[in-house]
C-alpha cells in the first residue's frame, strides 16, 4: 500500500490528505436540514450529514489528492449511526480509488491489540468465513505501551500488505509534557522514531517502509531530526494550516527525492467556506471552497519545496 500512496502522490504533485473529520458545526446549515428532515434531529441524522458532507468533498476533491484521513472520534461521537457513516466513508473513498488513513490511534497490548488490527487493517474469521471490518489502508498508532502493542498491527499489516503511522511527535502544544522528556541525554520522541525505523526495515515496499510516523508541522526543528532518524519512514505532518503551519515549515520533512512525507489538513480543508478567503463561495458551494483550499495547499507545499 505504501507503493500506491507514493505513486498516487507523485501522479496528483500532491503530498498532502483531506482530513474528514466532519464537526457538526462544519456542515453548512442546508445540509444538516434535509438529514433532519428526513431522519429528525436524531444520531442518524448527524450521521447522514456528516455522510452527504464527506461525499460532496471527496466529490470535489478526489481527483487532485492520493489519501484521505478521517479521524474515528467524530464518527463515534455520534454512536453506532456515526460508525456507518465512518464506514460509508472508507468505502466511498476507496471506490474512488483514494488510499484511506484510518486516523485510530489506537494503542493496546496482546490479543487487544490484535482485535484493533484485525478490525481496521485485516480479516476476521467468523466460522468457516472471514469478513474485512472497516478495512483502512493505514492506520495510526499510539506506541505508549510499547512494541507489544506495535507488533500486532504490523503482523496484520504484512499479512494484508496495508501500513501504519506511529506516532512520534505530535503537533499538540501539551505534546513535550512527555515527548520532549530526556531519556539518557536524549528526548524520548527521538528513541521513539528509532524504533520506528527498526520496525520499518522489517516491512519495506520499493524504496520506503509500509511503517511510517506521525510528526507534527508545529515542531519543523524536531521534525529535521526525525527525517534523518527515520529516512525510509514516510511521515504523517499534522498541524497545517488551522494550527499554524506552512508550506515553509514543511521541507525538512521531505528528503532530498521529494518524497518522504505527506501533509494533512483538515478542518483548513473540509471548512473552508468560513475562512475570510473562501467566504465568496457561500455555504451552499462550501464543495467548491474545499477545492481551491486544495489547490492552494498544493500550490503552497510545492513552492516552498521548489525554494529550498
Amino acid at each position: 500500500m505504501i507503493n500506491k500512496l507514493i505513486n498516487k502522490i507523485q501522479k496528483t504533485n500532491a503530498p498532502i490528505v483531506v482530513g474528514l473529520d466532519p464537526m457538526l458545526n462544519y456542515i453548512p446549515e442546508h445540509i444538516q436540514k434535509k438529514a433532519f428532515l428526513e431522519y429528525g434531529e436524531t444520531l442518524e441524522g448527524a450521521a447522514e450529514a456528516i455522510w452527504q458532507f464527506n461525499k460532496a468533498i471527496v466529490d470535489a476533491t478526489y481527483d487532485l489528492i492520493p489519501a484521505v484521513k478521517p479521524q474515528i472520534a467524530m464518527y463515534e461521537q455520534f454512536g453506532v449511526e456515526g460508525l456507518k457513516a465512518f464506514q460509508k466513508t472508507v468505502d466511498y473513498c476507496q471506490e474512488k480509488d483514494l488510499v484511506v488513513i484510518g486516523d485510530i490511534k489506537r494503542g493496546d497490548i496482546g490479543s487487544t491489540s490484535e482485535a484493533y488490527a484485525v478490525g481496521h487493517l485485516g480479516r476476521v474469521q467468523v466460522g468457516s468465513k472471514t469478513y474485512e471490518g472497516f478495512h483502512e489502508d493505514f492506520a495510526t498508532v499510539n506506541p505508549y505501551l510499547g512494541s507489544d502493542g506495535v507488533k500486532p498491527f504490523i503482523k496484520v499489516c504484512k499479512e494484508e500488505k496495508k501500513g501504519l503511522f506511529i506516532l512520534v511527535k505530535t503537533s499538540n502544544p501539551s505534546s513535550g509534557e512527555f515527548q520532549d522528556q530526556l531519556v539518557n541525554g536524549r528526548p524520548l520522541y527521538e528513541l521513539v522514531g528509532e524504533q520506528v525505523a527498526k520496525w520499518g526495515e522489517e516491512h519495506m515496499g520499493d524504496s520506503y517502509s509500509y511503517i511510517g510516523a506521525v510528526v507534527g508541522a508545529t515542531y519543523p526543528e524536531m521534525g529535521k531530526v526525525l527525517r534523518k532518524l527515520m529516512p525510509k519512514s514516510y511521515i504523517l505532518v499534522p498541524g497545517y494550516g488551522a494550527q499554524g503551519g506552512k508550506g515553509a515549515d514543511l521541507v525538512h520533512f521531505f528528503n532530498e527525492d521529494g518524497l518522504g512525507a505527506i501533509v494533512n489538513s483538515s478542518r483548513g480543508i473540509i471548512a473552508a467556506y468560513k475562512q475570510e478567503a473562501y467566504a465568496q463561495f457561500g455555504s451552499e458551494n462550501f464543495q467548491d471552497a474545499s477545492r481551491q483550499a486544495v489547490k492552494d495547499m498544493i500550490t503552497d507545499i510545492s513552492q516552498a519545496l521548489n525554494n529550498r
